[in-house]
């Protein structure tokens, strides 16, 4: 189970709480402590039924693959195609967050050049062993603990600063605010995705998402709390680099750098995995027709579907040259909020015999994923709701022209 754990802590703990704090404070304030508790049960109950989806079905693919068995063809082509969508705009902000961090008055060449040169290190076939997962792992935990101290040990913490209704924010903001958070626990189904690597997988599985969600959540809530007393909500939401503001307002200097670095090595870790899975996603999608047949060839040499890694590398690179990163995580987390709609819908299509979890669980999550994406800000929903108007069309344009 420890292995499975330090996966789901590896695809959790990453670089979305680095800039995705700050967001969430532009919209809730200090009531963000809430939306982040919202998020994390949305977030489980996600994760709940996708490892019981995995169970019974052990295929690449995700809620792409449970979505075609469980509810029909159209339902698959939504999550695929929704995944690639929030999966790219994710991809950007990975890649923004790293320039951001290191050096934010040269954020977007940056990040244009860290996506170019991760798509070459992905063409090349080399992949992350679990032992730098847990390095990872531990660097980054390092640097948010460095944080926390910083930002309750020095400077002027005040604890009126968590008061919830200092910013006036309502109920709804609360959730647009949760389903920002969101963002930040994206990755949490690399853990169902063991099913036929680990030893007991109805038992190890469940197991190590427990775990795994409460170490993270612990995480997450100490450098929330730490941050808004620290500096406040409206300077969490000034900033570029919220957790870099917390450690300078705090007078520690020698450890802005530290806390740069480690915003950008969880940052590009998780956009180099960002980019394989992408691309691999396209893959699968184009052998059964569900995307453009070019994006299913396969390097005779490496093995690696290099074409989808390309054209994933041009698209991403072109957001991250165009869009700001708030933007790219709103339409990440709205695209991602459908996709896991869709698996928790094809979860009710469960048995008795094959369920793992309590089936409200995921009329919870269906209901909560819907909700989320809809009170997001204005500017993502409608991103989002043209990404949905785009897929539609797309899957008349199959049926009529492919076959389907």
């Amino acid at each position: 189970m420890l292995d499975a754990t330090v996966v789901g802590l590896g695809a959790m703990i990453g670089a979305g709480i680095f800039v995705a704090i700050g967001a969430a404070a532009d919209v809730a304030g200090a009531a963000m402590t809430i939306s982040l508790g919202i998020a994390a049960v949305v977030a489980f109950a996600n994760a709940a039924s996708t490892a019981q989806l995995a169970a019974v079905h052990p295929e690449s693919g995700g809620a792409y693959a449970y979505g075609r068995a469980r509810l029909g063809h159209a339902w698959g082509f939504l999550a695929g195609w929704s995944f690639l969508g929030g999966k790219l705009a994710s991809c950007a902000a990975m890649a923004l967050t790293a320039g951001l961090y290191l050096w934010a008055d040269a954020a977007r060449p940056i990040a244009a050049a860290a996506v170019v040169a991760l798509t070459a290190v992905n063409l090349l076939g080399i992949g992350k062993t679990a032992r730098v997962t847990r390095v990872l792992v531990v660097i980054v935990l390092a640097v948010l603990a460095a944080v926390v101290v910083a930002g309750l040990g020095g400077g002027d913490p005040d604890v009126t600063r968590l008061e919830l209704g200092a910013s006036g924010a309502g109920f709804s903001d609360v959730l647009a605010a949760a389903g920002i958070l969101f963002f930040a626990f994206a990755g949490y189904a690399r853990i169902a995705t063991l099913s036929e690597e680990v030893r007991r997988p109805r038992v190890t599985i469940p197991r190590a998402v427990v775990v795994a969600f409460v170490i993270t959540l612990g995480v997450y809530a100490a450098v929330t709390l730490a941050s808004l007393a620290s500096i406040g909500a409206p300077a969490l939401a000034a900033a570029d680099a919220p957790l870099e503001e917390v450690v300078r307002s705090a007078g520690a200097e020698a450890l802005v750098p530290v806390v740069a670095v480690g915003a950008g090595v969880a940052a590009l870790s998780v956009l180099l995995s960002l980019l394989a899975g992408v691309s691999r996603t396209a893959f699968a999608m184009a052998d059964r027709r569900d995307a453009p047949r070019a994006l299913a060839a396969v390097s005779s040499r490496t093995s690696v579907p290099h074409v989808a890694q390309i054209a994933a590398g041009a698209i991403v690179t072109a957001v991250v040259l165009l869009a700001d990163v708030r933007d790219a995580i709103g339409f990440s987390a709205f695209a991602i909020l459908v996709y896991y709609a869709v698996s928790n819908a094809a979860a009710l299509r469960m048995s008795r015999d094959e369920r793992i979890w309590p089936r409200w669980l995921s009329v919870f999550g269906l209901a909560a994923c819907i909700a989320l994406a809809l009170l997001l800000p204005v500017a993502s929903v409608i991103g989002g709701l043209v990404l949905m108007a785009a897929i539609a069309v797309g899957y008349a344009l199959r049926r009529q022209f492919g076959g389907g």
